[in-house]
């Protein structure tokens, strides 16, 4: 055998001088292989360096301990604690996650569906690359006619037929307004995700509702993104060199913030002189004693209950669509 070639099943024969089936048999149904032939099948298997296919085991038990976890993003702070809420879920009931980032993109995230059914997965959890109303994938389709369990988290397609985990984001937004209004902040610009995002869409309406009940006026100002750093960079820079007037910025996700604190800090902008608000914690902001007010969901909390109502989806493929809330709270 060549340098990195695989061994297979055929090879342990060969050198056994013992047929496929036997070969076989002996190391995936060793109670039919009289023990001297095991031991002698499995000992030459160790010689050779014999790898087990994980994925054909799988095919032939008709039980697949895989789940997909596909993300937009896994740059964004957000999804680490949901992916190790996932993880650690699945490992207690046996299950390993296939994780795939789709980097915000349809043809990828359509290729991540193909390829997680084509592995058979036992379900997949998605945070789609968009939750505009007008974005409805083809894979959809391919995903019920297979009959797969899936469950969406955060983002979510505009279905009705599939569980999902969602944040509240009209009350994330009223939180910082309430803040803002309170500070006596009158011209806010948010830093938003894509116009036609409905989380984008419910956190606006949250910050003006909560202006609305404090009857305080408001000047607001959206400059809409992608939910990355590289863009938030970008607009909050492009919006300092033309000397408009800025009481407060509010990022509508972690990525977009520390996009915008960038570039006031390169701008040489005060934290004092301009007030900073976000969705969701800013990592290890506190080692640097920065102070973001911020409307933190429990993230971690979010992917432990999708896995859950993922689980129900596979245990009973009647199970009824679900919806989970996470609410924020002020920190």
């Amino acid at each position: 055998m060549g340098r990195g070639s695989k061994v297979t099943i055929t090879d342990i024969a060969r050198h056994v001088g013992l047929t496929n089936m036997t070969v076989s048999r002996a190391l995936n149904n060793p109670a039919k292989v009289k023990p001297e032939t095991r031991e002698r099948i499995r000992a030459a298997a160790r010689e050779l360096g014999y790898v087990p296919n994980a994925f054909a085991s799988h095919l032939r038990s008709r039980t697949n301990r895989l789940i997909g976890l596909v993300t937009a993003s896994v740059d964004n702070p957000f999804y680490s604690e949901v992916i190790k809420a996932i993880s650690r879920a699945a490992a207690e009931q046996d299950y390993t996650i296939m994780l795939i980032d789709t980097d915000g993109s349809p043809e990828r995230e359509r290729v991540a569906i193909e390829t997680l059914l084509s592995y058979q997965v036992a379900g997949i959890i998605l945070s789609p690359v968009s939750d505009d109303t007008a974005y409805h994938p083809a894979y959809l389709d391919r995903l019920r006619a297979a009959r797969m369990p899936m469950v969406m988290i955060d983002r979510v397609l505009a279905v009705d037929d599939f569980s999902r985990v969602v944040l509240d984001n009209h009350h994330a937004g009223r939180l910082l307004g309430d803040w803002l209004a309170s500070a006596g902040v009158e011209q806010v610009l948010a830093l938003t995700g894509p116009s036609g995002s409905r989380i984008t869409q419910e956190r606006v309406a949250g910050l003006r509702a909560a202006y609305a009940a404090a009857d305080a006026p408001l000047t607001l100002v959206q400059l809409p993104g992608d939910y990355t750093l590289e863009p938030s960079y970008r607009d909050m820079a492009d919006y300092l060199r033309q000397g408009a007037p800025l009481e407060a910025v509010f990022g509508f996700n972690q990525l977009i913030t520390l996009g915008a604190m960038r570039a006031l800090h390169e701008a040489q902008v005060s934290r004092e002189s301009v007030k900073v608000v976000g969705v969701d914690r800013l990592p290890y902001a506190d080692i640097f004693d920065v102070r973001v007010p911020c409307a933190a969901h429990d993230t971690y909390l979010a992917g432990h209950e999708a896995v859950q109502l993922l689980f129900a989806c596979i245990d009973d493929p009647a199970a009824p669509v679900r919806e989970v809330t996470i609410a924020a709270d002020l920190k």
